[in-house]
């Protein structure tokens, strides 16, 4: 019997553990991707919000070997403005997938391809940079590319439903 993040294998799973496990394996598949002391450099804290895919900060916190591999803090309830970088770029998102479309129907290179459009936008905060320039400055591009993101262009940015047009 297998034994995954709480949840034994012979168990009835319902839609909330899926995404549960939906979490958890992207989360050690990005720390595999980028390497154990890469992911405690890049995501020494997690800020998040009281969602169900939250709720097991341990299994966030702690790899499957057991090593502590970030801290996780909670923002209070009704408090978006807590996280107010990540609501930004939910209104990004927004611009190119409009609220109540599906994402069913885009790839993961098409959700890569929007988070290089997105990243690639200079911010007021950073001086006018984008997110994309000051990581790649901060850190080696290799792991931009590894996580299939790409700077584009100011001229080329495109922040609408067009850019995911098929």
């Amino acid at each position: 019997m297998g034994y995954y993040n709480g949840l034994f294998a012979s168990q009835t799973v319902t839609l909330f553990d899926c995404v549960l496990l939906h979490f958890y394996f992207t989360l050690n598949s990005l720390e595999q991707m980028l390497s154990y002391e890469m992911f405690l450099t890049l995501f020494p804290v997690i800020l998040t919000d009281n969602g169900s895919e939250f709720s097991n900060p341990l299994a966030i916190e702690f790899n499957n070997l057991g090593q502590q591999r970030t801290h996780v803090f909670y923002c209070d309830p009704s408090a978006p403005y807590q996280k107010g970088a990540v609501e930004n770029n939910h209104e990004f998102i927004r611009r190119i997938i409009p609220k109540g479309k599906s994402f069913d129907a885009y790839t993961q290179d098409d959700i890569n391809l929007m988070l290089s459009h997105i990243n690639s936008y200079g911010r007021k905060k950073l001086n006018n940079q984008s997110p994309t320039l000051v990581f790649s400055f901060l850190h080696k591009d290799d792991i931009l590319k590894k996580l299939g993101i790409g700077i584009i262009q100011p001229n080329d940015i495109i922040l609408t439903p067009q850019l995911l047009k098929k």
